[in-house]
């Protein structure tokens, strides 16, 4: 069970994170200047692949910024730090490295183990 210090600490990680993503949000594609009709072909080209690449990062990112969210409301609710799948306490290791970690060391590898075997 994380001391109230520890979880100030985790809060204060998790919030600087978040600010992170969220200013990282605010940047626009610069492909912009070449969706010109009268662009040069490999331009366009490569304008819409930095497109692409743009709207996976964003995505990624957003899918970030939610599993923050949520960890800031187990730190609210008192579930944050306790694994999901066995009930038992996570790691401060493994909390500072991956404070948005929902699953104990132990679980989280034979989640990826199942994962390999099963391929889902």
């Amino acid at each position: 069970m994380l001391t109230s210090s520890k979880k100030a600490h985790f809060k204060k990680l998790l919030e600087q994170s978040l600010d992170a993503f969220a200013k990282d949000g605010d940047h626009r594609s610069s492909s912009e200047f070449f969706r010109s009709e009268n662009a040069d072909p490999i331009d366009r080209a490569s304008a819409e692949s930095n497109e692409s690449l743009d709207f996976r990062f964003r995505e990624r990112n957003s899918n970030l910024i939610r599993k923050i969210q949520d960890a800031l409301e187990r730190l609210e609710d008192g579930t944050f730090g306790i694994c999901d799948e066995c009930g038992m306490d996570i790691s401060e290791k493994r909390l500072q490295v991956r404070p948005i970690a929902k699953l104990c060391i132990e679980c989280k590898e034979k989640q990826e183990n199942y994962e390999k075997l099963f391929g889902t």
